[in-house]
């Protein structure tokens, strides 16, 4: 069984609402927040800190470098426009 906790706050006429400080504290609300829309309504989310985020990527990239990151994706952007170039000359021969 999943508890919630309602609370209603105000909303001016420029659209501000302030978000209750306990909520704030509690998912680390700083200076922006994310507003996602889906069927069920509008979901505010907070946005990490870069520093908290620090090595997230690492599972996806295999623990690769930056710098090898780059050098493969170059790589296969190289070879996609050789493709294109050699298709681009079958066509117009």
């Amino acid at each position: 069984m999943v508890i919630s906790m309602v609370e209603v706050v105000s909303v001016t006429k420029k659209g501000q609402a302030t978000i209750p400080k306990r909520l704030r504290k509690k998912y680390g609300i700083k200076d922006k927040v994310i507003f996602e829309e889906n069927e069920c309504g509008i979901i505010l989310k907070p946005i990490p800190l870069p520093s908290q985020e620090r090595g997230s990527l690492k599972e996806i990239f295999k623990g690769k470098t930056a710098r090898q990151l780059l050098e493969e994706a170059r790589k296969e952007e190289q070879a996609e426009e050789r493709n294109l170039e050699r298709h681009a000359r079958k066509v117009h021969v």
